[in-house]
């Protein structure tokens, strides 16, 4: 009868370990993804000028502001938030690169914020973002700004904000004929995050995870000059993440390390030596490029 038990007890387990093993493989975009339908604010709350912005994408269209400078001449950044934010929640930092000069550009990726509706819908049609997707809505947003907008690559900047900065890192992969790549609070790979929460110990993640994005494997084809930041305190991200990367860095690189910062707070900790330290890089690269 013990023997029976245990081999019952032994099925059971081997069963709810597989079970795992498959909600892992095919619900991981689940733990990775938090869109958000909700938008909680507009450029207008900052009193500044915008554009409403609709590209065109394989299942839809990805919605966007357009916050020009009030020279013709600025900078332009494109902005690509994390897991977790949509354009609603990045004004803040939109209104920040206005005040350096910058134009701007706010994206949703398919599944947050207004993105995948078409303008006139207010419900339904929406789609749950991957990791092919929301490089495929970086892609789109670049060609916007090249081919509608007119910009040249030497003046376009990207700047991705935790998940945001992968997306950032593979753009960069991509298009070395941008100006410049900055990166605050990403991470080195969703394998190495997956680890760092303890899942390595348990799964073999290398045969369950679809969703790579994988930085580290990229960050030494990037030919574009990159700033990184990276709060001391992040506790989302593991700041020796960004000190990884940088050392993996062949091109023009710098680290900038906010004392005290958390994830979601390094523009506020870091406050006017945050904004000198984008200035100068971005001066530094304008100059040489």
């Amino acid at each position: 009868m013990w023997k029976r038990l245990s081999l019952t007890v032994l099925g059971l387990l081997i069963t709810t370990y597989l079970g795992l093993c498959l909600l892992l493989r095919f619900g991981q975009t689940r733990l990775i993804f938090y869109p958000s339908p909700v938008v909680s604010g507009t450029p207008a709350d900052y009193d500044l000028a915008y554009e409403e912005v609709w590209v065109s994408v394989a299942t839809g269209k990805i919605h966007g502001w357009w916050i020009p400078a009030s020279e013709v001449q600025a900078p332009v950044l494109l902005y690509l938030h994390g897991n977790g934010s949509n354009n609603g929640d990045t004004v803040s930092h939109a209104w920040l690169f206005s005040q350096l000069g910058f134009s701007v550009l706010l994206i949703d990726y398919r599944g947050y914020g207004y993105s995948s509706l078409a303008p006139s819908e207010a419900l339904g049609g929406r789609s749950f973002p991957d990791e092919t997707k929301v490089y495929e809505d970086a892609e789109a947003a670049w060609k916007y700004l090249i081919h509608d907008r007119g910009i040249e690559p030497q003046n376009l900047f990207i700047y991705g904000h935790s998940l945001g900065g992968a997306i950032g890192i593979e753009m960069a992969v991509r298009h070395p004929e941008m100006a410049g790549l900055i990166v605050e609070g990403t991470f080195t790979s969703i394998e190495a995050m997956a680890n760092t929460i303890g899942y390595g110990r348990w799964f073999p993640l290398k045969l369950l995870l679809t969703q790579k994005f994988d930085s580290m494997g990229k960050i030494s084809s990037i030919q574009v000059p990159i700033l990184l930041i990276h709060g001391t305190e992040d506790e989302v991200v593991p700041t020796f993440m960004s000190e990884e990367l940088y050392k993996a860095v062949p091109s023009s690189k710098q680290l900038y390390l906010v004392s005290g910062a958390g994830h979601n707070n390094v523009a506020k900790v870091g406050g006017e030596n945050y904004l000198k330290i984008i200035s100068h890089f971005v001066e530094s690269v304008s100059g040489v490029r």
